[in-house]
């Protein structure tokens, strides 16, 4: 498989130079040269395998010849000590992707990448210098994925004080091989600066960067593996039983809803909330490799580039504003670039939906649902579950539908609580809380980041 430039279809390179360098010299997103479908025997059997065995046949052909197979078999079942549950709640399904170590779905794809880029920096004397900008989830999954990793060093970048109390205890709470810096500014600030330190020559020549962000084709490509497990365990008329963590008022709280007559042979939609749309890329691979997905729809908070790009036709990146659901807070997301490269405005639009949902609008369903189902819902989840009700009142998407929970709740207390009651806490996040940020300081201008670095 070779990979390619989003600004350069010429000169192709191998999945460790895509991984490794994370961004084109250029400034391009990698993309591969084709997106591999399942052979039909496992598109026959993704609503019966077990996850471990959809993540090694998702991720194969993306490495083949790079990763030996018996090592990305231990590789994916030393990632995923978790999986991704699919249950109902109410009229819907909720595909929980928090029962990893830092409770939110970046786990997926940070816990791959840290183990695929040990593997492939093996015997390399020079350290791996990892810059990565978080609006919320990715620094901590990035910091806990790669901490401790021999050879390799990070750097996380994220907005100060716009992240939740919790996140930041995440990202700037290890120390060892991880550094922190608060920049004074928005996610967008942050990008920008990773960005253009990427393009530095004279860092380049002292420091082995890479990135960790959903630009990194390396963190994508694992996302795809719970949309697979999801949809086709739908398709199958299959849900998963409550795990333990899962965020049900009380123990026994959880009810099959209307779910109990899910039937066979039905394409799942999944509304998927979304910011840099690095996870709705992912989906998207994962319904071209031939998963049953029936289309997607792109939840926004008020940073609705997006679903405004896909009525109008213009993109038009834009400053971003504050909100609740800090992880979206993005006003120029970075893969929009991937997809555009990969699918013309028209395709999109017949697979994809957006819209967007206020912050008032978003309390409101949070405290709803705990209310009706007693289920917690987290600020990001919350915009995702509200923006299905509000196309569902103009527009028939079939079923069923698919909420991705996309952070577990107990991390947006201080916004959550005070609408519901006592988030259940699970242990992972517990001891969090019991760590004390550390970090650096700087102004959202290129030279402060590069004297740090």
């Amino acid at each position: 498989m070779r990979y390619f430039s989003t600004r350069n279809k010429a000169e192709g390179v191998s999945f460790a130079q895509a991984a490794l360098t994370g961004l084109a010299p250029e400034g391009g997103l990698f993309v591969p040269e084709a997106i591999p479908p399942y052979p039909e025997s496992v598109r026959a059997s993704l609503g019966t395998m077990d996850f471990h065995d959809i993540a090694f046949e998702t991720i194969k052909p993306y490495v083949r010849g790079e990763i030996p197979h018996p090592v990305l078999e231990d590789m994916v079942h030393a990632a995923y000590p978790f999986t991704a549950p699919l249950v109902p709640v109410g009229d819907r399904l909720v595909l929980e992707l928090f029962h990893g170590p830092t409770a939110a779905f970046k786990d997926f794809g940070a816990r791959f990448m840290a183990r695929a880029f040990a593997y492939l920096r093996r015997g390399e004397e020079k350290p791996l210098h990892i810059l990565v900008a978080t609006s919320g989830d990715t620094g901590g999954a990035v910091a806990a994925g790669f901490y401790g990793v021999e050879g390799i060093k990070v750097t996380v970048l994220y907005p100060q004080g716009r992240v939740s109390p919790l996140q930041e205890r995440q990202i700037a709470g290890l120390g060892g091989n991880i550094q922190a810096i608060a920049v004074e500014g928005s996610f967008d600030d942050c990008q920008r600066l990773v960005k253009t330190a990427f393009r530095d020559q004279d860092i380049q020549k002292r420091e082995a960067l890479s990135s960790a962000n959903s630009i990194n084709i390396a963190r994508l490509i694992p996302q795809s593996i719970y949309y697979a497990a999801a949809a086709g365990k739908a398709f199958a008329g299959k849900t998963d039983p409550v795990q333990a963590g899962s965020p049900w008022a009380a123990p026994g709280a959880a009810s099959p809803g209307t779910w109990s007559l899910l039937k066979p042979g039905q394409a799942i939609t999944f509304c998927v909330p979304s910011g840099n749309f690095g996870n709705l890329t992912a989906g998207m691979y994962a319904m071209k490799m031939g998963a049953p997905i029936r289309g997607f729809i792109a939840a926004t908070n008020v940073n609705k580039t997006i679903p405004d790009y896909l009525l109008s036709g213009l993109y038009e990146p834009r400053s971003s504003q504050a909100t609740i659901s800090n992880a979206m807070d993005v006003g120029a997301p970075s893969n929009f670039e991937r997809m555009t490269a990969q699918w013309s405005l028209e395709e999109l639009r017949r697979v994809l939906q957006g819209v967007w949902v206020h912050d008032e609008a978003t309390r409101r369903i949070i405290q709803e649902v705990y209310k009706t189902q007693g289920y917690f819902l987290d600020p990001h989840t919350g915009v995702a579950w509200q923006g299905f009700n509000q196309l569902r009142r103009s527009c028939s998407l079939g079923v069923p539908v698919g909420i991705l929970a996309t952070a577990h709740p107990a991390k947006f207390a201080e916004t959550v609580e005070p609408l519901t009651d006592l988030v259940p806490v699970p242990p992972s996040l517990q001891q969090v809380m019991e760590r004390e940020p550390v970090a650096q300081i700087i102004p959202a201008d290129i030279s402060a980041l590069l004297e740090v670095l």
